[in-house]
């Protein structure tokens, strides 16, 4: 079966091209835009490839104008004109051509591809591509990146990604040079983890190639802002546990070691807290980090905002932040609710301690939780479980609560005996709707030490 589309004699072509110009071109290529009456592209461009335009032929410089581009192309066809869009490489490669796909009927269209640069600089230094990952920094200038970043950095894709894959090719920006990247890379403790090229200048007379740079050199380093990087692993990616983490795993407050949500509670709790791939998730009362540090790992396409007012208990979780090297988690220093309205509205929201705020973070929760989120607290004392429950019942909301009270196996001479935890109680509570437009309770669970 052939779903392609109708061969529309006037589509306009969009044209990959390289730094070398004309030279770059297939010949197809060539003859489109050399009769081409309306020609479309960056300003650069257009200068590398105006002597091979008709006599007359009109020009639009792009740069700044993108919204502009399928008004123009219209209106070329409109006109009966030959109209031709001008790209860096593979149009379809974070190119333009799915943009004009978009806007325009696909039938409009025919791509005449190019080389990618990234294919270009990965042949100069031989290294194999078909697994790598795409990444572009073609993003707002947002500085240099701080470990605990939120999503809106122009970096974040990048941090993320790094944690995933053994291979990645990068498009750069001016502002989001190799040099930063390479100190993002060392803010994120993997300056020893990967090896970087950088080809500068593909195709012109200055091209220059640095096959393998370490992070460190590459960090105090000045490059071309015509550039690509790519990135490899020195080492195999780790695999770490990302479900049932054991208690030992976190630092935790000394000399009151243990306060932290117990592994068998934290599970139970992670558990209903209904998290996916994406969810966004608020750790309020984060103490050591255990739950949102665990959530990050189980949320990797998602983002964990976790606030702790105890300045003791923040320290800690941000040694545990960076043991832990997930770039998905952002803490803060304060005390709920405050800060809270930065946030963006969440998934799933775990309150391990509400600083005598419990009942108005309940009812501020559950009114910033999207449809089918989930709320868990969990609590130690019946004070705060009798808050809780009042503070939902109020609220009309669905709620039902979970005792849970685990003993462990300890040594008493050649034998073992079992000694009985703490009970904890999990309040649960559910904005609908939920799978097949069921309502289901949604979760709440108290302890001041995440």
């Amino acid at each position: 079966m052939n779903d392609l589309p109708s061969q529309d004699p006037n589509r306009c072509r969009v044209i990959g091209v390289l730094d070398d110009g004309v030279a770059s071109l297939r010949a197809t290529a060539l003859a489109h835009l050399r009769t081409a009456d309306v020609v479309i592209g960056g300003a650069r461009t257009l200068a590398l490839l105006r002597h091979a335009l008709k006599p007359g032929a009109v020009t639009h410089d792009l740069t700044g104008q993108l919204k502009a581009v399928p008004g123009w192309v219209r209106a070329a066809r409109e006109a009966h004109q030959a109209c031709v869009v001008l790209a860096t490489g593979d149009p379809l490669c974070h190119g333009i051509a799915p943009y004009l796909a978009q806007h325009l009927c696909l039938d409009a269209l025919e791509i005449l591809p190019n080389l990618s640069t990234l294919q270009l600089a990965c042949a100069r230094v031989g290294l194999a591509w078909q697994d790598a990952r795409i990444v572009s920094v073609h993003a707002a200038d947002a500085g240099e990146w701080q470990r605990g970043a939120p999503p809106s950095h122009g970096l974040y894709a990048l941090a993320q990604a790094l944690r995933a894959e053994q291979r990645l090719l990068l498009l750069t920006s001016p502002a989001n040079s190799p040099d930063r990247i390479a100190r993002l890379l060392l803010a994120e403790g993997l300056g020893s983890d990967f090896h970087m090229a950088v080809a500068e200048n593909l195709l012109q007379a200055d091209e220059q190639v640095h096959a393998q740079l370490s992070p460190t050199d590459a960090a105090s380093m000045r490059f071309a802002e015509l550039n690509v990087v790519l990135l490899w692993r020195t080492r195999p990616r780790p695999h770490p546990v990302r479900f049932g983490l054991a208690d030992s795993a976190f630092e935790q407050r000394q000399p009151e070691k243990g306060l932290i949500t117990k592994q068998e509670v934290r599970a139970v709790s992670l558990a209903r807290l209904q998290l996916r791939a994406d969810s966004v998730v608020w750790d309020i009362g984060a103490g050591s980090g255990s739950v949102g540090l665990e959530a990050a790992r189980l949320c990797p396409q998602g983002h964990v905002f976790a606030i702790e007012k105890n300045e003791a208990d923040h320290a800690i979780a941000r040694r545990n932040h960076a043991a832990f090297g997930v770039s998905n988690y952002t803490l803060q220093h304060g005390k709920a609710p405050e800060g809270l309205e930065d946030w963006p509205d969440p998934d799933s929201v775990f309150i391990g301690g509400s600083g005598g705020e419990l009942a108005g973070l309940i009812e501020q929760v559950l009114r910033r939780l999207r449809p089918g989120g989930w709320l868990v607290m969990n609590f130690v004392t019946l004070e705060n479980l009798a808050t809780a429950t009042q503070a939902l019942q109020s609220l009309n909301a669905d709620w039902d609560v979970l005792q849970l009270q685990a003993a462990r196996s300890r040594p008493i001479l050649h034998m073992h005996r079992m000694a009985a935890e703490n009970p904890v109680w999990l309040v649960c509570a559910g904005v609908g709707p939920m799978g097949h437009g069921q309502t289901e309770p949604l979760v709440a669970e108290e302890t001041a030490h995440g």
